[in-house]
């Protein structure tokens, strides 16, 4: 089957691309173009006509033979002016090529991963490069996209596969006792694979932060301007703000670009006694979230003298203290408050906003990101390597000659787990592995 897609944004637009891939790609162009296919991959200006031989539009168009292409199929690129009405002419008329259809979502890619081009993770990339909205998410999907992790993966993956290898020779040739060197090697290579993935592991969730969204909590007691905060960071109103004291009772959430940084910004309940039982179960949200958070702005006010009760339930190093304010700073900030070198600001007129953003930023920088090695952006990765973990221990708590049976599966689906982070698991690895090191009949 043959499919094809508007693989540019959606819209009136200068130009647009259609993209074609499949089998029938070939007789696509000569319906369109009522003429000999282009050198491949080379611009070439075409008028792009419908059944009826009326003109549709002038556009480059781009021919891709198979398996050279992204997709690893014959494949065409149509690129014309970007009006609604040329696009759906266009598209029409390759609806009437037979075995032609609309894509499914991600289709192109899938099918690119299914033909070799490219793995899971480089996938996963090119998706995430789409997604990214910040530098940073940028800079990670690149990443991703080059294949270091895929190649830590894969490392990793051959080493257990060359071990496997080894303790299938031993079930098949039970006969055989396999030298002491082989035993202590095959010790050595699983022990330094687990200690690499459990260093992998080890990573404080940085990959899955950045493409998912830094948690930043604002809390602290009613009143002090946390919605006016939050309102004032995104540039628009998020939350109500009023001077009736516990205003916001549950969790407020909006998506920032804060110079860079993928932020989630969370408004929550005023912190204080009250009898109110919707409001109590707003603030029990508000501690809840700030736990969990990655950082939490605590807004207070000069004399917020009830604040140490909902403070001291709160990681000290993942907090930054903000005295709101300021335009009202004429009456002396409680000792107490001052001891936290707190950071000065007004809402209200614009004070001191960029200090509390540089201090976000050092923060996220300092906390999460430390390391250009990031490798695991997904909960899946986790999932698969804990998994891995998981039967790489098993596997060695029956590391002896008696147990190969049973430690060789242990392996198998050690090697299955890291086999599914890119996307290949296959047993005929295995057996060419031993066919390979092995002189089996000899």
């Amino acid at each position: 089957m043959t499919f094809y897609a508007l693989s540019s944004g959606p819209g009136i637009s200068g130009i647009a691309v259609i993209r074609v891939s499949g089998s029938e790609t070939v007789n696509v162009i000569k319906q369109l173009t009522n003429s000999s296919l282009p050198k491949p991959k080379e611009a070439t200006l075409r008028k792009f006509i419908n059944k009826n031989n009326e003109l549709i539009d002038e556009g480059i168009l781009l021919w891709f033979p198979g398996p050279n292409s992204y997709t690893g199929e014959d494949m065409a690129e149509f690129h014309v002016h970007g009006s609604r009405a040329v696009i759906e002419a266009i598209q029409s008329s390759i609806s009437e090529v037979s075995n032609c259809r609309l894509a499914s979502p991600g289709e192109f890619t899938k099918t690119a991963f299914q033909n070799g081009k490219i793995d899971l993770l480089k996938a996963e990339g090119i998706s995430d490069l789409i997604s990214s909205e910040t530098e940073i998410q940028r800079l990670q999907a690149i990443k991703i996209m080059e294949g270091k992790s895929s190649k830590i993966f894969e490392t990793l993956r051959h080493t257990l596969i060359k071990v496997l290898s080894k303790l299938e020779a031993k079930i098949d040739f039970p006969d055989e006792d396999l030298p002491i060197e082989i035993l202590d090697g095959i010790k050595a290579d699983t022990t330094k694979a687990l200690a690499d993935l459990e260093k992998l592991l080890d990573d404080q969730r940085v990959g899955e932060r950045i493409r998912e969204g830094f948690k930043i909590s604002i809390i602290g007691p009613t009143n002090v301007g946390k919605s006016s905060l939050l309102n004032h960071l995104a540039n628009r109103e998020v939350a109500i703000v009023s001077e009736i004291a516990g205003t916001t009772r549950d969790v407020i959430e909006t998506h920032l670009n804060l110079d860079g940084y993928p932020v989630i910004l969370s408004d929550t309940a005023g912190i204080r006694d009250s009898k109110d039982e919707i409001e109590r179960k707003g603030i029990k949200l508000s501690l809840k979230n700030a736990n969990e958070a990655d950082l939490n702005i605590i807004v207070l006010e000069p004399k917020s003298v009830e604040f140490q009760s909902f403070l001291s339930a709160l990681s000290k190093d993942k907090n930054i203290i903000v005295v709101n304010k300021l335009d009202n700073i004429n009456e002396t900030m409680d000792e107490e408050i001052r001891k936290l070198n707190p950071i000065s600001i007004s809402v209200k007129e614009n004070k001191n906003i960029d200090l509390l953003i540089n201090e976000i930023k050092k923060k996220l920088e300092n906390k999460f990101i430390s390391s250009n090695d990031i490798i695991i952006t997904r909960s899946r990765h986790r999932d698969n390597i804990e998994k891995c973990i998981y039967h790489l221990k098993t596997f060695h708590n029956k590391n002896s000659e008696e147990e190969f049976d049973k430690a060789a599966e242990d392996l198998r689906l050690a090697v299955r787990h890291l086999g599914l982070i890119v996307g290949k698991v296959d047993v005929e690895e295995i057996l060419g592995s031993i066919f390979n090191d092995f002189c089996i009949g000899k």
